[in-house]
């Protein structure tokens, strides 16, 4: 991993910019599109053809939804419900059956093999987008789609392909034939790569390694130090996707796409309403618009309401993985959101920021530890040890280990915050030398991500496996 990431930074992408600069205009999608199967390719190359079909199969329902929008809604219809099973399927074959030949092996009158098909990076985020086109042909909210080359570059456009954010159709449909790259935007996605490569080299690896110490002697370590294992965990996760999502959208601005922001600072949330609003944003827009208000969202009263509630946050929590604990951690979260709706609001109305903030936080890092354990035994062991003070507060092998990280916690922890923003904002942005500070800092950032990363061979993706 830490070697493919140096070929990236070094090799790779310096050499898709040249060539995309250096091409001509009208052919800068092609280019783009062999570039992305290239990088596919470069990771996954057995599963490139599955992308390519994902690509036919909705590039041609598209064609036949705008033929018959106008003239014939029950067949274009009929070609948005062909395109959502045939999404679906594939979807489902590669990431669900083995938790769905798992599931009835309970009945006692069958013995399917156990089996796992081996997960195609980036599936869930690509057949996201691909179905989005489709529906918003459907709905009159995006054009059709006449070159396919443009439209196979839409899907598999390398910045963020395999980890998001989810680039909807609708929202970069005209950006596709007609973006304009100017020096301008291609400096600010330099600044957005360097701030995102350093959450994830910097700040999510090392929270990251600070877990996976933590985690193994959860049954001696403390309950202190269980607490602070998890909540290097949600830091890690946060900084981990953030920052992927940053280094997605600078690189989009690099060949001139803007896409969507994805994180909003969750951690300043002081509800759990407002956590989802701020949280992974592009995949709670897509449930919303193409799931709960299709279902009827708030409008058919409290009990459809609440179903709709409960459906979209079991598909939320399954499409993070083929396991039950993410359908857990989905229902968690829902029934947060429906206590917070209909009858926890206006309470917390009432109560001081702090401590709204405080529950916040509690309740999330609680739902990051259901998102983390898929062993049920192993998540039960660790609850337990979160309030066993017969282990002892903080062992003093974990004490090291915390002491060790804290500064690292507590850069974390402002760094999750907007203060950097607002003084940026207050007193660095309008400086005659701003240009110069900027220019400096992404050098220094990038020099010390790459010995980061030369020195430390953890480097994992959290988001690569959904």
């Amino acid at each position: 991993m830490v070697f493919s990431s140096l070929l990236f930074l070094f090799l790779y992408l310096p050499v898709v910019l040249l060539i995309y600069y250096v091409t001509p205009v009208k052919f800068r999608n092609a280019m783009l599109f062999a570039a992305n199967l290239v990088f596919y390719g470069w990771g996954e190359p057995k599963f490139t053809w599955i992308m390519i079909f994902s690509t036919v199969v909705d590039y041609v329902h598209g064609y036949f939804i705008g033929k018959y929008r106008d003239t014939d809604r029950k067949k274009a219809k009929a070609f948005v419900i062909s395109s959502v099973v045939i999404n679906l399927t594939v979807l489902g074959i590669f990431k669900y059956s083995g938790m769905v030949a798992g599931t009835l092996n309970v009945l006692p009158f069958l013995n399917i093999p156990d089996f796992k098909i081996p997960l195609p990076i980036g599936i869930s985020f690509y057949t996201f987008q691909t179905m989005s086109y489709s529906i918003d042909v459907y709905r009159k909210e995006a054009d059709v789609q006449k070159n396919i080359i443009s439209f196979g570059t839409y899907v598999s456009l390398f910045p963020q392909l395999i980890a998001g954010p989810i680039v909807r159709y609708r929202d970069i449909a005209h950006q596709l034939n007609n973006r304009k790259e100017t020096l301008d935007m291609f400096t600010m996605g330099v600044k957005r790569f360097t701030i995102g490569l350093a959450k994830k080299v910097l700040i999510a690896n090392y929270m990251g390694l600070l877990w996976d110490t933590l985690r193994p002697s959860m049954n001696t370590n403390g309950v202190l130090a269980n607490w602070v294992g998890i909540i290097a965990y949600t830091f890690q996760i946060y900084f981990d996707f953030s920052g992927y999502s940053d280094m997605a959208c600078g690189l989009g601005n690099m060949f001139g796409f803007e896409f969507l922001k994805n994180f909003d600072y969750p951690y300043i949330s002081k509800s759990i309403t407002e956590f989802w609003r701020r949280w992974h944003i592009s995949l709670g827009t897509w449930f919303r618009d193409y799931v709960y208000i299709p279902l009827g969202g708030n409008r058919k009263g409290i009990k459809r309401n609440i179903f709709n509630i409960f459906v979209v946050w079991a598909l939320t929590g399954l499409w993070h993985g083929a396991s039950y604990n993410f359908v857990l951690w989905g229902l968690y979260f829902g029934i947060i959101l429906i206590l917070e709706k209909f009858i926890l609001k206006k309470i917390l109305e009432t109560l001081p920021d702090i401590v709204k903030h405080i529950y916040s936080i509690i309740l999330i890092v609680f739902g990051w530890t259901l998102f983390y354990f898929e062993d049920m035994g192993e998540l039960g062991r660790f609850l337990e040890n979160m309030f066993n003070f017969s282990n002892g507060i903080l062992s003093h092998e974990a004490m090291v280990t915390v002491v060790g990280f804290l500064p690292l916690l507590l850069v974390a922890g402002v760094a999750s915050t907007p203060l950097a923003r607002k003084i940026y904002d207050g007193k660095i942005k309008n400086l005659k030398c701003c240009w110069l500070l900027e220019s400096v800092c992404a050098a220094v950032i990038l020099i010390i991500c790459t010995a980061a990363l030369v020195s430390n061979s953890y480097n994992p993706f959290l988001y690569f496996r959904f």
